[in-house]
């Protein structure tokens, strides 16, 4: 059996994913679907993209829909409209070229919620190709680049589920901060 379909939610987006409460999810690369059904439990709309069929089947449902689509395969297009989401969730995965799209494709105060591999991870196990793995402060960079504002970064050591090196970003579109007022302080002070 495949441990990736058994993983728990992740912190990271349990933890600021209440900063969005309606409107459609985008869980890009959602694999077994951990944070698809998450999403879809706390009410959002979730488009799950992956391109593994097998994985996507059971996930389809009330306010979840799947799409099977190689967002790497040659000649792939960006499929998305600018603005369409109010919520993008990235776990685990790493496509660099996808960054600047993903960041149009995020409404204007929409939130980026993203958390996956860097350097140094290669002591744990896979991934371990430098192609698959963050530079120091690189998804910080990618995010600027992006015009996105950052509201919390992490770049560090996980125990849980599993020993790795992650970066991690939560980051908004730039009227995030001109709407009512959603961050709650709590949420984006560093941990302990």
């Amino acid at each position: 059996m495949n441990p990736m379909l058994n993983l728990p939610v992740s912190p990271w987006v349990a933890r600021f994913a209440p900063l969005v409460s309606s409107g459609e999810a985008l869980d890009l690369a959602c694999g077994s679907g951990r944070h698809t059904r998450y999403l879809a439990a706390r009410g959002l709309r979730v488009l799950a993209l992956d391109r593994n069929a097998e994985l996507l089947a059971p996930l389809a449902g009330d306010n979840v829909q799947t799409w099977e689509h190689d967002l790497e395969a040659e000649g792939a297009a960006w499929p998305f409209e600018a603005g369409r989401f109010s919520l993008i969730v990235v776990t685990n995965y790493l496509h660099r070229p996808l960054f600047a799209d993903l960041a149009r494709s995020l409404a204007p105060d929409g939130i980026l919620i993203y958390e996956t591999f860097a350097q140094g991870n290669q002591i744990y196990g896979k991934p371990s190709n430098p192609a698959f793995l963050l530079a120091p402060e690189e998804l910080l960079g990618l995010a600027r680049e992006g015009g996105l504002q950052v509201l919390a970064y992490e770049d560090g050591h996980v125990d849980r589920p599993n020993p790795a090196q992650v970066q991690r970003l939560c980051a908004a579109g730039p009227a995030f901060a001109k709407t009512e007022a959603k961050l709650d302080h709590n949420l984006v002070a560093n941990e302990p």
